[in-house]
């Protein structure tokens, strides 16, 4: 675990992605409307740190006041239970190139 949203009690780690819920407006901190440009797709708080340069832990606390702002959305990440199986897919795939 790397933060809490202490309003709702979601746990937030480095695998949360997190999506813009507004566009950057005019005078906007430049680091909070890169953030919601880099996040017009879903992003991972991981990746989000790298792009930043900045530390995980300066970063939740900026990604939980976004967050608690209504700025951007944090949602759970995919489980790999509902991946799809890369053996079918494999199959398929060979499948389709013998036709």
């Amino acid at each position: 675990m790397v933060g809490e949203n202490p309003r709702t009690g979601n746990r937030l780690d480095l695998v949360t992605l997190f999506v813009a819920k507004h566009e950057p407006k005019r005078g906007m901190a430049p680091e909070l409307a890169a953030i919601l440009r880099m996040c017009e797709q879903p992003l991972s708080m991981a990746e989000i740190s790298a792009h930043m340069r900045l530390p995980t832990s300066v970063l939740t606390l900026v990604l939980l006041d976004m967050v608690r702002t209504n700025r951007l959305e944090a949602r759970a990440p995919i489980p790999a239970a509902s991946l799809p199986d890369i053996d079918l897919l494999k199959a398929v795939m060979h499948g389709l190139q013998r036709l």
